[in-house]
């Protein structure tokens, strides 16, 4: 009996060593991600949405970038650490206090006779967090002078959603405030097409991946026209993503899609600026 023992505590010794460069190694990013947030290096850019049929800047999404570390090289590597992470809350209340705060800031050289939509990249598991439904985030908006319907809560799918019964009364929950919802990447799986059923997002954004060269591909533009045709059923709005040539614009323009975002219309920039229509797209030809 006690050699048995003394066997199970040598293994349970090798095991401990054996995951000691993987324990030590998370604990670095987990304090250089804090280290990030404690220091706010995060840049933030503002990228603008476009309806396709006036030209016009209806709204922009915030993006927010992280310095780029050792263990974290670029922004998606960033988000997807997070999101496996026991710090989405936290990370998720640091960037929503961010965001808020430095549109705030932009605005007030912002002139536009309507104010514009404002989409914040928000992780699900941050929604189902109790204290991040507590108010503060109302509180939030009244200090920016921003109210609930301008803003749009652009849930990303990096980690899916366990529970939609649940989470669907979650969101009830923020649409009895004011706020809409904007299902981010969709098309690009199955389980993006069961958060559209579950929840009936205001806004459905197309993947750039579904875009790409859409005016050449046959099943890309099925799929687009099968969801343009949900989001008509629904009243949502189609936002295509990642519009980068002329050809994709027009197209997707002559399709119906609503609104679009991408190079071609404006790239992220530190200051609000409106996006642009290409003349030739405006004139209904490609030149």
């Amino acid at each position: 009996m006690k050699k048995n023992r003394i066997y199970a505590w040598i293994k349970f010794l090798r095991f401990l060593i054996s995951k000691r460069d993987h324990l030590y190694q998370e604990f670095q990013k987990e304090e250089q991600l804090l280290d990030l947030l404690q220091k706010e290096n995060v840049k933030t850019a503002f990228q603008p949405i476009l309806s396709l049929e006036e030209g016009s800047t209806v709204g922009f999404e915030i993006l927010n970038r992280p310095e780029q570390t050792d263990f974290f090289p670029t922004t998606d590597v960033f988000y997807d650490y997070v999101g496996q992470s026991g710090n989405v809350f936290i990370t998720e209340c640091f960037l929503r206090n961010l965001s808020l705060e430095r549109f705030s800031e932009k605005k007030q050289n912002y002139k536009m006779e309507i104010q514009p939509l404002v989409f914040l990249n928000i992780q699900p598991q941050a929604l189902t967090d109790p204290s991040y439904q507590s108010g503060i985030t109302l509180e939030l908006l009244v200090k920016h002078n921003l109210s609930p319907n301008q803003v749009v809560l652009e849930l990303t799918e990096r980690e899916s959603v366990a529970n939609y019964v649940q989470f669907e009364k979650i969101i009830d929950h923020y649409r009895k405030q004011g706020f809409r919802i904007a299902v981010d990447d969709a098309g690009t799986g199955y389980n993006s097409l069961q958060t559209l059923i579950y929840l009936k997002p205001e806004f459905i954004k197309l993947d750039k991946s579904l875009i790409r060269n859409v005016h050449q591909k046959l099943e890309q533009q099925h799929l687009v026209e099968l969801l343009l045709e949900f989001a008509f059923q629904s009243g949502t709005k189609i936002i295509a993503e990642g519009i980068e040539t002329e050809s994709e614009l027009l197209f997707l323009k002559k399709l119906g899609v609503h609104y679009g975002q991408g190079y071609l219309l404006g790239k992220p920039k530190p200051d609000l600026l409106d996006g642009h229509m290409p003349f030739s797209t405006v004139c209904g030809k490609s030149v």
